[in-house]
């Protein structure tokens, strides 16, 4: 188990929301400074479709996390009860499709200072609250998510 302190009154979605309103607090900090100074990181025309095509996947991901959650039967819970759709491949498929959703917009615009707020958001949330989170998840759940957590390691 995680050493993180654990108040009664904390709830998963409660960090999820502060989760991802900071990427979006991030995602405004990144356009703000890209208006500000402009400074391009790409000189070709491969970062626009690659861009695109980050936007694309990471709206599916993002889609297929959400419906997967929510189909969540918490009746029987087994190891394998977490791994179901993306949460098979990652813990938290939610939190990397605004991380891809950031970056390709960052690709797709040209702008380095999104696609840097983009990487700095990414660690912090895995940091700060993915941890948070898994504490919680694991004193809710107990040994099935213990167990999920040793077979999906990102």
């Amino acid at each position: 188990m995680t050493d993180l302190k654990i108040q009664p009154k904390d709830k998963v979605h409660q960090i999820l929301v502060h989760s991802y309103s900071f990427y979006f607090l991030m995602f405004l900090l990144g356009i703000f400074f890209d208006f500000i100074f402009k400074i391009k990181i790409f000189n070709n025309l491969v970062a626009v479709p690659a861009g695109t095509l980050l936007l694309v996947l990471a709206t599916f991901l993002i889609y297929w996390a959400q419906k997967t959650s929510r189909n969540l039967k918490k009746e029987t819970l087994t190891k394998e009860t977490f791994s179901q759709g993306p949460y098979s491949i990652t813990r938290s498929p939610t939190h990397w499709g605004l991380f891809f959703l950031m970056l390709g917009f960052g690709f797709t615009i040209n702008a380095v200072f999104l696609v840097l707020s983009s990487l700095i958001s990414l660690l912090i949330t895995r940091v700060v609250f993915l941890k948070r989170e898994e504490a919680l998840l694991e004193a809710k759940y107990g040994d099935p998510y213990l167990e999920y957590k040793k077979t999906v390691k990102i």
